[in-house]
């Protein structure tokens, strides 16, 4: 992961994932940002959290004089795996 230092304005890109939540609803979390997450009713409205989440996140690390981490490649893959049931 690249850190970069706060200079000015600039425009980052994160990946973000959402999940249906088992009570409803969806999360979203923010892999390169830990602890970054949160949730929503509907898609639209956990995408619009997490925005504001993420921002509010890069600027407590802007007060506190901490590096803003830029996102390197990343890449998503599924895999399957046989599950055997005990006998």
């Amino acid at each position: 992961m690249k850190v970069m230092k706060s200079r000015g304005s600039k425009t980052l890109s994160y990946s973000v994932f959402y999940e249906q939540a088992s009570e409803g609803g969806y999360v979203a979390f923010v892999p390169t940002l830990p602890g970054c997450h949160t949730q929503g009713e509907t898609l639209e409205e956990t995408e619009s959290n997490v925005k504001e989440a993420i921002a509010l996140y890069l600027d407590s690390l802007a007060t506190h004089g901490e590096a803003i981490p830029e996102e390197g490649r990343s890449f998503q893959g599924r895999v399957t795996v046989p599950l055997t049931a005990p006998a």
